[in-house]
């Protein structure tokens, strides 16, 4: 055991050496590849400016989000009218995506209840 900890703090010691030596040129490369992303100055008035944009454009596009949802939703309604017509492909993609979304919904009640499976909180 005394040996897997020491082997453990050794791979540990060279993790942060290689950091130490690489890191600073990392960052370096990778806010110069960025930088047309990155505010000039760097200041709170420009974060929130840039906060109150984001929220803003967002609410913008709301009308867009919704009337893409009424393509989509009367593309389903005219599916369900011609159910006859459809593939097997069709319906296994339809199921598919039915199970991943009741499946999502399973794991996020196990979340939220603090990944207890029936309930109980000890």
């Amino acid at each position: 055991m005394a040996s897997r900890l020491q082997q453990l703090q050794s791979k540990a010691c060279q993790a942060t050496q290689f950091l130490m030596k690489n890191g600073t040129a990392y960052h370096k490369q990778l806010l110069e590849q960025n930088k047309q992303y990155i505010q000039d100055p760097p200041t709170v008035e420009t974060c929130n400016l840039l906060a109150k944009q984001l929220l803003y454009t967002r609410l913008a596009s709301i009308p867009n989000r919704c009337e893409s949802f009424r393509k989509e939703f009367d593309f389903v309604k005219h599916a369900w009218k011609n159910r006859q017509e459809l593939k097997v492909e069709d319906i296994g993609v339809a199921t598919l995506f039915g199970v991943e979304c009741f499946a999502w919904y399973c794991a996020g009640e196990i979340v939220g209840r603090g990944f207890t499976i029936t309930g109980y909180y000890p």
